[in-house]
């Protein structure tokens, strides 16, 4: 269930997060109850504040056995792949010095194989706790507004809702949905500094959302 998986978030510390000691799944509740004490009346926002970070599973062995995968590979920015990287990727373009894909006909350049403003949604990110809890919502027939799944699909992708790189793959309705992302985003990365909850009396709230 979506509860067993938070409680196993206790096994995890993210190592991409310098500002946070606490298990992943304290971090979940208190990005939740932020959102919730200033959106009151949209529950399905105080969800996504509790959803957001549970792919992040994909690097517990209890989870994935054999195939939990590390932490780089979970975890962190995230970028579309398919086209040239952008320098506002958070190690810059050193870091792909080694990947093919920049030597490709297609894929190496700055439209690779998109067309230009094809839109974000429809760009293939590259994979991670985002994109993951994102298809698994997606295809299990998720009630959430589509403006909350792509909350948890691009609220690591910092080169383009902070940094505005990958503008010439937007699409006019991207405005709306990167307004929805940079909300979100301010209760995940301010609630690192919050009270710890008390999660024992928030389940039973959070339960009856899921």
């Amino acid at each position: 269930t979506i509860m067993e998986m938070i409680v196993l978030l206790d096994n995890l510390v993210d190592d991409s997060d310098p500002d946070n000691d606490l298990p992943n799944s304290i971090h979940d509740f208190q990005t939740a109850e932020r959102i919730r004490e200033q959106w009151p009346d949209h529950d399905w926002f105080h969800l996504i504040g509790l959803l957001h970070d549970i792919g992040k599973v994909l690097a517990l062995p209890e989870v994935a056995g054999e195939h939990a995968l590390e932490q780089w590979a979970v975890v962190g920015d995230t970028f579309p792949v398919g086209c040239a990287p952008a320098d506002e990727c958070v190690f810059g373009l050193k870091s792909f010095e080694a990947n093919p894909d920049l030597k490709h006909p297609i894929y190496g350049t700055e439209y690779g194989m998109y067309k230009a403003n094809c839109g974000i949604t429809n760009l293939m990110m590259s994979w991670g706790h985002d994109e993951y809890m994102y298809w698994v919502l997606k295809e299990n027939g998720c009630t959430i507004p589509e403006a909350g799944l792509n909350m948890i699909r691009f609220h690591s992708f910092y080169p383009w809702h902070d940094k505005r790189a990958y503008t010439h793959l937007e699409a006019p309705e991207d405005a709306e949905m990167m307004k929805w992302v940079k909300e979100f985003n301010k209760f995940d990365l301010y609630s690192k500094g919050d009270a710890v909850p008390d999660v024992a009396a928030l389940k039973p709230y959070y339960q009856s959302l899921l």
